[in-house]
């Protein structure tokens, strides 16, 4: 099949996705830098691109086998999670996609500050890529760090279209022996239907107050998540909701969606990965939530683990027993393995059921039960305000420039999630200037929380500073980020559960000529 170029592909569609955005900023009498623009090509020059890396996707439907369940599901190639893309900071990632999905489809590269005309946002940094078509993402992996990559297009991401890009540092200060890269998930396709049905199911409650409450009282359990682990189930008259999966840890409601499976690289409990290792081995492990609608609280039994990076960027060593993941999240820990076989477990929080897989140093010794659940669950859990960033990634003391209030609102009941009580609109931008400190002040008045993400940069969270690109954000709760504008372009900003996200709780910001 011969492949699109890209410069043409992404000219032809901005000129037609784009071209709502140009002229809604003329109206406001606002121009911004475009995705392809020269301050984009000069950003991206003066990140010194170095050697370039091929890499191939194939974006295609395939059967998954989840240690027992196979399933019908998108994948990247044929493996679940797909094969990691792994290079050396200030390389070049040059990835050409063959999209054989029935849809169209794009990249996003999770975390990244790349050029904005890489960034995989349809009808903002490129158009689709349509089925049977090509595209080359071409980008230089500036940070090393643990990121990931998944679509950016509807509620693919719920499917099987997800893996690891790990971009090493050169001079890397860590003394680990071993690395161990960890993906979550919770799923659903080809098992009880399809993230495209979910979100029918989801949206189509608008006006239906009263019969979904009615639902919720019939026979409902409405524990705090913390004792029984008998899963909750969905109602009859919606096989996709999960209305009574509640977590003190996030505020009270946990998720709105009913998964009938929950995987550690691509596993589930009752057959788990296992890694093998010697006593005393100092293991280093990535781990990424890819999930579309859990948090992940996660242990390493007989362990505490000392986490070292969160969204690809060193914090000061700080131990901990247990760490609290949201959907886009990333954590790097350290741990030195002890003699037996352990669990590293996931519990979907709120949900009460996990994923697990295990480490094994003892060839003799006997794994525990697919449901254990080791007491560290319940140990020592880090929070943003106890990690702090290392000297060389904090963000020099400076007032913010420029204040964006981002509320964010909607409700379970009506699915109408949205920022500033206003559904998605691409022809809504908040603007920015190059060299600005911006503070993005997310307020949450809804009932639910959110893990909210910046493309293209990374923030510095609250009090303690440390940088992130995804946070979870309480009912009730207003979390500051800042960041530095200096990536230009238009960049999104989004819930990071996949169906508030398509239901319209996404946004823009556009850095002004």
């Amino acid at each position: 099949m011969p492949s699109i170029d890209r410069r043409l592909f992404l000219r032809a569609g901005l000129a037609a996705a784009g071209g709502a955005l140009v002229t809604a900023c003329s109206r406001e009498s606002t121009a911004f830098v475009q995705p392809a623009g020269d301050e984009v090509r000069a950003a991206e020059a003066a990140r010194r691109p170095g050697r370039v890396r091929e890499f191939r996707l194939v974006a295609q439907e395939g059967r998954a086998d989840l240690g027992g369940p196979t399933v019908r599901t998108w994948m990247y190639g044929d493996r679940l999670p797909g094969e990691p893309i792994r290079v050396r900071a200030g390389e070049v990632v040059r990835a050409r996609l063959t999209n054989r999905l029935p849809q169209e489809t794009t990249v996003h590269w999770h975390g990244l500050a790349l050029r904005n005309d890489a960034d995989g946002v349809p009808g903002v940094t490129q158009p689709p890529v349509p089925s049977g078509g090509e595209l080359v993402y071409e980008f230089t992996a500036a940070h090393p760090g643990t990121y990931w990559f998944h679509p950016h297009h509807g509620p693919q991401l719920d499917r099987g279209l997800y893996a690891p890009l790990i971009v090493e540092d050169p001079d890397e200060p860590l003394g680990h022996d071993e690395e161990w890269v960890v993906v979550l998930d919770d799923w659903l396709d080809g098992v009880s239907g399809t993230p495209d049905e979910v979100l029918a199911e989801l949206t189509s409650m608008a006006g239906m107050d009263h019969g979904m409450s009615q639902d919720m009282d019939q026979g409902m359990d409405h524990g705090g998540g913390h004792g029984d682990m008998a899963m909750p189930s969905p109602s009859a008259r919606w096989p996709h909701m999960m209305m009574n999966a509640e977590s003190d840890l996030l505020g009270g409601d946990a998720g709105d969606v009913y998964y009938p499976h929950f995987l550690v690289n691509g596993r589930v409990a009752a057959s788990p990965e296992t890694r093998t290792a010697r006593p005393g081995t100092r293991l280093r492990i990535r781990l990424i939530n890819a999930g579309g609608d859990t948090a992940f609280r996660v242990a390493l039994g007989g362990h505490a683990m000392t986490v070292t990076h969160t969204d690809g960027y060193p914090v000061a060593p700080v131990e901990t027993d247990a760490l609290l993941i949201g959907m886009g999240e990333r954590y790097d820990v350290l741990v030195t393995l002890k003699d037996g076989v352990f669990p590293l477990v996931a519990l979907a929080e709120g949900k009460r059921a996990l994923g697990r897989a295990l480490v094994r140093t003892s060839a003799g010794a006997r794994a525990p039960e697919a449901g254990a659940r080791p007491s560290e669950l319940d140990g020592r859990l880090v929070s943003y305000d106890a990690l702090v960033p290392a000297d060389a990634v904090r963000l020099g003391g400076r007032a913010p420039d420029r204040t964006i209030t981002l509320a964010l609102t909607g409700s379970m009941a009506k699915y109408d999630w949205a920022i500033n009580g206003r559904k998605y609109d691409p022809k809504v931008i908040e603007p920015v200037r190059p060299g600005e400190r911006v503070r993005l002040s997310f307020v949450n008045r809804s009932l639910m929380w959110h893990p909210m993400h910046l493309h293209g940069h990374t923030f510095a969270l609250g009090t303690s500073g440390v940088r992130k690109d995804t946070a979870i954000v309480l009912p009730g709760a207003t979390v500051n980020a800042d960041f530095e504008a200096d990536n230009p372009g238009i960049w999104m900003i989004h819930c990071h559960n996949v169906y508030h996200a398509e239901a319209g709780m996404m946004s823009l910001l556009g850095y002004q000529v």
